[in-house]
This record gives structure tokens, sequence and C-alpha cells, in this order.
């Protein structure tokens, strides 16, 4: 069982930046691809972007492609994401996910239903 607690999130203006942070509980953190997905009011859920374990593997949504960079830091059991030129259509509730099983995962990580474990999520907030 691995348990997810995001933070980090907030109230920013248009064109700042947010640093998002995932600490992970358990030994096995370092074995799970991870992602971070998000959702708005009334929208579906959506990949925003994933990490392999060792963090070799990065990848992104178009959407925050070029204002976004997913680490990790397996000593400390932690995931990031920092974004910068936030736009207002960045709002939505952030949320961190362990996908732990290793097969699978590089085809998979933007699939929201193929991850075990979720974290509580963190508002995200842009004003325009």
């Amino acid at each position: 069982q691995v348990q997810l607690v995001e933070s980090g999130g907030g109230l920013v203006q248009a064109g700042g930046s947010l640093r998002l942070s995932c600490v992970a509980s358990g030994r096995t953190f370092s074995t799970y691809g991870m992602g971070w997905f998000r959702q708005a009011p009334g929208k579906e859920r959506e990949f925003v972007g994933a990490i392999s374990w060792n963090g070799g593997s990065t990848y992104y949504a178009d959407s925050v492609k070029g204002r976004s960079t997913i680490s990790r830091d397996n000593a400390k059991n932690t995931m990031y994401l920092q974004m910068n030129s936030l736009k207002h259509e960045d709002t939505a509730v952030y949320y961190c996910a362990a996908f732990s099983f290793p097969v699978g995962f590089y085809s998979h990580y933007s699939d929201y239903g193929r991850y075990d474990y979720w974290g509580q999520g963190t508002q995200v907030t842009v004003s325009s």
C-alpha cells in the first residue's frame, strides 16, 4: 500500500510559476512509475505528465509541454511538478498517482485508469 500526499498548490497570477510536490509513504516508491493528472470543474481528469521509476524518461501532455518539468528524488520519496508561464486554463485540482507495475508503464503512462494509488489532490488556481 502506498499513500501519496500532494502539496504546493495555491493562487497564482497568469505568467507565474508553482512547484507541486508529491510525497509517498513506503519503501517501494523508487520502483513505481509516477504521474500527474488534473481535473477542472465539469471536466474529465486529464494527463499532465509522467516520469519513469528512475527518472530516465519523462512524458508531457501537449498542453503543458515546454512549460513544465517533472522530476523525482527517490531518496526523499518525492516527485515534483514545476510549472511555469501558468495560464488560466491550468486551473484545476492536481493529483499525483503511482503506477505500481513496471510492465506497461511505458505504454500506458497517460491512462489514469492504469494507476493504482492516488493522492487527495492540491488546488491550483491561476488568475487571469
